[in-house]
């Protein structure tokens, strides 16, 4: 942009005045300066040093507070405060709620009961953990000479929880239970596994080489519990001392973070195939028995029971009650998601009757736009998630928006849908636009549901996306239902008229 000269004269004149009074300021600190510094060297040595001395550091402390001041600082965001540990009082009460809700809490409770009975059994519960094919069938059957573990050499034998009581060196009486590999094709079973580990008082996860990713995180699933855990290195026997030292060095790195871990190794034993060379030179195929060496792992068992029993039970009831909240968690929000189902169908049923029950031009704009209001407070309050007005307004403008372009498609899906009713005559006028709004209002409670209840608070514009790509499924089987009560309550409309 070109100034005008006068401007351009005053800018001139103003850079004029900055510099001259720079200049002067200049001559006034250099005057200062050469004054004082002659008089420092008239004076003694310790006045100049004092002097610099003072001098240099009001000069720091001034640029550190310059630099505090004008140095801009990234925010940080508060710190999320943990996440509180539920106790058997804290589930009791949530128990109680959820149940009020109407929500199958019997798996909940069995899951206390249960947890009731080991406490007054009062044995110590270990369960072996880990991928399919790591032997942990075959670890039971060494330690449990005449125990009944079947093991095979294909995956995934074990199908089921196997229990078997073992005494200790010390005569302390152990259940071990043999549980379903994890990371099987399906990973149906892994959940099972999962849950009966949190139940016991302590896990023994059985591995036969390095870590995969897969495996580091089930066992950092299980370490964060805080309940032991004892790392077991089995196969053992298959690698040479070097090969065991370095393998054994990067497990014990892998939980060295956690003082209630610990690594041990084992070997199952069995059979081994190995080809021996004769003196003439052939080679054969013979079959070894391979002793078991569980010695190492039946210590470390021993040394977990004799440590502290009362922080056993402490570790293994915070892991099933963690287990019982995680299920009444998954009740809470079968049941909210059930009545949400419910809410969202009576609200589209609304908005036909509404649509039928307009006469006024524009009547029903204004009808459906109450309605939406309603749907969005209603589902908000049964997620108790605070609703602004502002945003609900938003989210029925975008929709708004959608539908006007989409509107063409809903009324033709509505007029196949009324065709499968004959004889509808006249009454099928009114009833398109209802079966229409009718969609609307469904897809938009179904949106609304899944933006609450997977985000915990309503994001308009996430919603209004939402519901665009929604709204075309499965708009015929809805559309027939909707059709039918269109038809239902304009037939008597007709004839209360």
């Amino acid at each position: 942009m070109a100034l005008s000269r006068s401007l351009r004269v005053l800018l001139a004149l103003g850079v004029l005045v900055l510099a001259l009074g720079a200049l002067l300021l200049l001559l006034v600190i250099g005057e200062s300066a050469l004054n004082v510094q002659a008089r420092l060297a008239e004076g003694p040595a310790w006045a100049r040093w004092a002097w610099w001395g003072l001098l240099g550091s009001g000069s720091l402390a001034v640029g550190a507070l310059l630099w505090r001041l004008l140095l801009p600082r990234s925010r940080r965001p508060a710190a999320e405060p943990p996440a509180a540990v539920p106790d058997e009082a804290s589930v009791q009460q949530r128990l109680a709620e959820v149940e009020a809700m109407g929500a199958d809490i019997g798996a909940v409770r069995a899951e206390l009961e249960h947890l009731r009975e080991r406490r007054a059994a009062g044995e110590i519960h270990v369960v072996l953990f880990g991928e399919i094919s790591t032997g942990k069938s075959a670890l039971v059957r060494a330690l449990l000479p005449g125990a009944e573990a079947h093991s095979d050499v294909r995956g995934g034998t074990t199908r089921e929880l196997r229990r078997y009581r073992w005494t200790s060196p010390a005569g302390d009486a152990l259940v071990l239970t043999d549980m379903p590999g994890t990371a099987e094709a399906d990973g149906t079973l892994d959940a099972l596994a999962r849950d009966e580990a949190m139940r016991a008082h302590l896990v023994i996860y059985v591995c036969d080489g390095d870590l995969s990713r897969s495996q580091y995180q089930e066992l950092d699933a299980l370490l964060a519990l805080g309940k032991p855990v004892v790392l077991a290195l089995n196969k053992s026997d298959r690698y040479s001392a070097d090969e065991l030292e370095q393998l054994r060095q990067r497990l014990a790195e892998r939980i060295a973070a956690y003082p209630n871990a610990r690594l041990v190794g084992v070997s199952a034993g069995g059979r081994r195939t190995a080809l021996r060379v004769l003196p003439d030179g052939s080679q054969e195929t013979v079959e070894r028995d391979i002793p078991p060496r569980v010695d190492e792992l039946a210590l470390a068992l021993q040394r977990i029971v004799d440590s502290d029993a009362e922080a056993l039970e402490r570790l293994r009831d915070s892991a099933v009650f963690v287990l019982a909240a995680r299920r009444l968690d998954e009740a809470h929000a079968a049941v909210r998601r059930e009545q949400a189902g419910k809410l969202v169908d009576a609200y589209a049923k609304k908005a036909v009757v509404g649509a039928l029950a307009a006469v006024a031009p524009g009547a029903d704009l204004v009808i459906q736009g109450w309605l939406g209001t309603q749907l969005v407070k209603e589902l908000a309050a049964l997620y108790q998630v605070k609703v602004r007005k502002l945003d609900t307004d938003l989210l029925l403008e975008l929709v708004q928006k959608h539908v006007g372009r989409t509107m063409t498609l809903l009324l033709a899906v509505a007029g196949n849908a009324l065709k499968a009713f004959p004889g509808v005559g006249t009454l099928a006028g009114g009833a398109l636009h209802a079966v229409a709004y009718g969609l609307i209002f469904r897809t938009l409670g179904q949106a609304l549901v899944t933006s609450l209840e997977t985000r915990g608070e309503l994001h308009p514009v996430q919603t209004a996306t939402l519901f665009k790509e929604t709204l075309g499924d499965n708009l015929d089987a809805s559309a027939r239902s909707l059709a039918r009560l269109a038809l239902e309550q304009a037939r008597r409309r007709d004839d209360g008229a």
